[in-house]
């Protein structure tokens, strides 16, 4: 059996936290030397339905030569738990816990001898998520997750006997898109995550494109959650712009990812300074055009893109508000961006939505944006589909995230890129 632990025990207790156990008893000697024990990583990659555990990467290294041939996707099992990582209330949901076998489809050596397990995924597949979803304060969380390991042959060596491990250590999750942004946290306590491009010549400056995420990626007050990953782990918003391809397209661009310290649109008017802040500590501190700084957010995040170019008419060079709330989501109460606002905005602005969207209706919100802001392009589609998979309406942003937006043969990264403030 395995030992149950928690995200923050493995972050604090280091790699042999959580243990999950091989063949006992004889077996596990079968090679006549001492029990074996190997530490394994969770590997992970953020679909456009958020990030899921896609392998799992055993160090075998030491273990001398595999033959990669006697390795098979029955060699090993692997189970998966996964639980929030703070209390769910009586009667509150939370969505994407599990608790299953997960199914290996392949089993192979990567070129530095570690054994890597693939596992089956797909998006909306469930039982391979690292994000939850609490009901009742709308916030993902990254879930605790405990996998457990079990060898069911001996693995062949090239030379020298066959060899069971005894013990497998739960190490970390990896997945280096995430990992290549730097945690930060600005001077006045918020948190965002920075992707840095490839050094350059000191007087070559490069582009800044501010990332603001949706209301569930926000922090989930009051429980003290502030993880600052959830940015990162639930769409491909901000990684889609530290690709290879969107880095060719800016010529090397900083990406930055705030993280809001409750909902955007509860209090556009006081986060709006504090983005700014990020903004201009950055400019100071980094290699940053300030002429080429753009804004892209979705939902809540594109509610914020507007307030930011409403309140800061002269700090960004492009806009790209993503399924923008507008009007109060209630339908009773003030505008959240006035029409007055709307029409005083000169940024060059790009509304990206889907007709079939249920959670931000499109004429009310981003269609009515695109008639009051002037010269403003928008990109209506019919559904978000991508890859043959229908997501739901509300989640157009996955477009953005894949360059897929055009008008007149011109796709919406190329079109920021060319901006200048």
């Amino acid at each position: 059996m395995s030992t149950s632990v928690t995200r923050r025990t493995v972050l604090a207790g280091g790699a042999g936290a959580a243990i999950g156990l091989a063949l006992p008893g004889p077996a596990a000697h079968a090679s006549g030397r001492h029990p074996t024990s190997v530490s394994f990583t969770l590997d992970a990659t953020t679909l456009d339905g958020g990030e899921q555990v896609t392998s799992v990467t055993l160090d075998t290294r030491r273990l001398g030569p595999i033959d990669p041939a006697g390795l098979t996707p029955g060699t090993f099992s692997v189970h998966a738990k996964a639980t929030s990582p703070i209390p769910i209330a009586p009667g509150d949901q939370i969505f994407s816990e599990y608790h299953l076998d997960r199914t290996v489809t392949a089993a192979r050596l990567d070129r530095h001898g570690n054994i890597v397990l693939e596992l089956s995924h797909a998006e909306g597949q469930p039982g391979g998520g690292t994000l939850g979803y609490i009901l009742s304060r709308g916030r993902n969380v990254r879930l605790d997750l405990v996998y457990t390991i079990t060898q069911n042959t001996p693995i062949v060596r090239r030379r020298g006997s066959p060899v069971t491990i005894s013990r497998f250590v739960q190490a970390g999750l990896s997945n280096p898109e995430v990992d290549a942004f730097s945690y930060h946290v600005s001077g006045s306590g918020m948190k965002y995550r920075l992707y840095s491009p490839d050094h350059s010549p000191r007087h070559d400056r490069r582009p800044l494109i501010v990332w603001l995420h949706g209301g569930g990626e926000g922090a989930s007050l009051p429980d003290g959650y502030y993880d600052n990953e959830t940015t990162l782990r639930a769409n491909r918003g901000a990684l889609g712009f530290a690709t290879p391809q969107a880095q060719r397209i800016f010529s090397g661009a900083y990406v930055v990812a705030p993280q809001s310290t409750s909902y955007w649109m509860e209090d556009g008017p006081r986060f709006a300074p504090l983005i700014r802040e990020i903004v201009q500590d950055l400019v100071r501190r980094k290699r940053v055009d300030p002429d080429r700084i753009y804004v892209v957010g979705c939902s809540n995040g594109g509610y914020m893109s507007l307030e930011m170019t409403s309140t800061y008419p002269d700090l960004f060079a492009a806009s790209v508000p993503i399924c923008g709330v507008v009007e109060p989501l209630s339908g009773e109460g003030p505008p959240l961006i006035t029409d007055a606002e709307l029409a005083s905005i000169r940024t060059p602005t790009w509304l990206v939505t889907s007709r079939d969207d249920d959670t931000v209706p499109p004429e009310t919100n981003t269609i009515h944006a695109h008639d009051l802001i002037p010269g403003s392009l928008i990109s209506l589609y019919d559904h978000v589909v991508w890859n043959g998979y229908q997501f739901p309406g509300h989640w157009s942003w996955i477009y953005v995230a894949r360059n897929d937006p055009s008008l007149n043969g011109t796709h919406i990264w190329q079109w920021m890129a060319r901006r200048r403030r």
